[in-house]
């Protein structure tokens, strides 16, 4: 979770520039060739036919991805030379003749033809996450080896530019802070079944076919669109998931797998995020010190103990009076999400951001009028109105579709005070809709444990933390982990600004090698 989102989100889009600064039915069977039984005489058994030929088939209708004078996203893909497609795909895969969707695709294209590798898929994260405008910012990552790939973004189903999935909430995001005490938390109860009951009123009929499982299988329809046996893959935060099952589901058919900022499947769901409060109090405290050492541009505090301070000062008064920010009110189910999403990126514009956020927020907590800094804006607008209903509501079908949530608030409640952390554990502890969803129609993947993959994660990472990439490197024995030590930042290939990370990716993409042992990379000093 990055910006102003959820588990997972960090748009790898103007990463340099942009992330500085801000069960049971399965169904995997249906997608794979199959022999049919061979009949009573001695003739040769047939291959069973391929249910879903006419998508794996379909002829691309390559155009401009511009979609108007103010699409910014189409201007720089336009530029860069892409072109963008719109893939036919099954809405149920378990009746891959019925009703369809849409899933909007990008695509550079490389130009060593003598040298070509294939395609590189690509997920930003989220889930949610819109990725078709990220194949220019990942091919000025890869360098000289960007010429042997065909880079494609993709938007997924329900995402972006793809068939939309809209339960026309009042916020971009389930996650909130639960409050602070039983009158707040009943708060939260009745705010999360609402929102729930907004997407069943507004896109039941979407809602079981949300999910990793079916995105994986929109993957493998791409790659076979595209004309490709086999596809590479680069996969941000949530995106490091969806690589595992995909890379489970359909393990013939993955090349190059590159992960950064990796998610546990063990812990991944709708509680994604619990057990990350360790690594935010660290962030926060890394971002006070800084803050500290620009006092004189901030004026938060001289020392850690006392930024710090300011930070709980505005938490105190948001739980007293909501705080009004412009034409905003921030209590105190607000102010802990403020904070959690100004952690991320680990950089002096991130962090500048960040400070003039919670500037913004003392004054008001002192009574002034604040009119909200860019960033703090932008969180506000994203939390408090129905801007980012579309993105929260895709977020939320596919993690509630994936894994199945306790139903119980008292279990929420219960957790919420053995924590005993004001400022964190209200975000990463508390109920969401997925306590009121319908149960998951697939179980969750169990993940392989044979495949070669290079896992990329920072030792400080506050949203998809650093024992999580520890625990998948250990259950893959053909993996490697690229380490950036020292570092309070989500999402580090192309984005932070390692040259060890970014040489060492760029070698495995290069070469298909994998490095002989694990890397550690050092903090950049400049």
């Amino acid at each position: 979770m990055t910006g102003t989102t959820s588990p997972g989100r960090h748009r790898p889009r103007h990463r340099a520039a942009r992330a500085a600064s801000a069960a049971a039915l399965a169904l995997a069977g249906a997608l794979s060739l199959g022999a049919a039984p061979a009949p009573a005489a001695a003739a040769p058994a047939r291959p069973a036919a391929d249910p879903l030929a006419r998508y794996h088939h379909q002829q691309l209708h390559w155009k401009s991805c511009l979609l108007g004078p103010d699409d910014t996203t189409g201007k720089e893909l336009e530029q860069a030379g892409a072109q963008c497609a719109d893939v036919t795909v099954p809405l149920d895969y378990a009746r891959p003749d019925g009703r369809t969707l849409t899933v909007a695709i990008s695509r550079i294209r490389g130009t060593d033809t003598a040298h070509r590798v294939g395609a590189l898929l690509l997920n930003s994260g989220g889930p949610g996450g819109p990725t078709l405008g990220d194949p220019p910012f990942v091919r000025r990552a890869m360098g000289q080896v960007a010429a042997r790939y065909d880079v494609v973004g993709v938007d997924p189903r329900f995402v972006g530019r793809s068939t939309p999935l809209d339960c026309h909430w009042p916020t971009g995001s389930m996650i909130r802070g639960a409050g602070t005490d039983r009158a707040g938390f009943a708060h939260e109860v009745r705010f999360a079944a609402g929102l729930a009951r907004r997407c069943r009123t507004h896109a039941g009929d979407l809602l079981p076919h949300s999910s990793t499982r079916n995105t994986a299988r929109d993957m493998d329809v791409i790659r076979a669109a595209l004309g490709e046996r086999r596809i590479s893959y680069l996969g941000y935060s949530y995106g490091s998931y969806l690589g595992q099952v995909y890379a489970t589901m359909f393990p013939g058919r993955v090349d190059r797998v590159v992960l950064d900022g990796v998610i546990d499947p063990a812990r991944y769901g709708p509680r994604l995020l619990r057990g990350a409060e360790d690594a935010n109090r660290h962030a926060l405290r890394d971002w006070a010190d800084w803050t500290a050492a620009h006092h004189t541009a901030y004026g938060l505090g001289r020392t850690r103990a006392a930024v710090l301070a300011t930070v709980e000062a505005a938490r105190s008064a948001a739980a007293r009076t909501p705080l009004r920010v412009g034409d905003y009110r921030v209590d105190d189910h607000d102010l802990p999400v403020i904070v959690f999403n100004g952690l991320s990126q680990d950089n002096p514009t991130a962090y500048g951001d960040f400070a003039e956020g919670v500037r913004d927020l003392r004054r008001a907590a002192e009574g002034r009028t604040v009119a909200p800094s860019p960033w703090l804006a932008s969180v506000l607008e994203f939390a408090l109105t129905e801007h980012g209903s579309g993105y929260g509501s895709a977020q939320t079908s596919i993690l509630c579709g994936d894994v199945a949530a306790p139903r119980d608030p008292e279990t929420y409640w219960r957790d919420l005070r053995r924590a005993g952390d004001r400022l964190f554990a209200p975000v990463t502890r508390n109920i969401n809709a997925c306590a009121f969803w319908d149960p998951p129609r697939e179980r969750p993947t169990a993940i392989r444990a044979d495949l070669p993959a290079l896992l990329v994660n920072a030792t400080g990472d506050p949203r998809t933390t650093y024992p999580g990439a520890r625990a998948v490197r250990r259950d893959w024995p053909s993996s490697r982990l690229v380490t950036l030590r020292d570092a309070d930042q989500h999402a580090v290939y192309g984005v932070y600004g390692s040259r060890c990370v970014d040489a060492t990716v760029n070698a495995y993409l290069a070469t298909g090698r994998l490095p002989a042992r694990d890397v550690g990379c050092p903090r950049p000093t400049s």
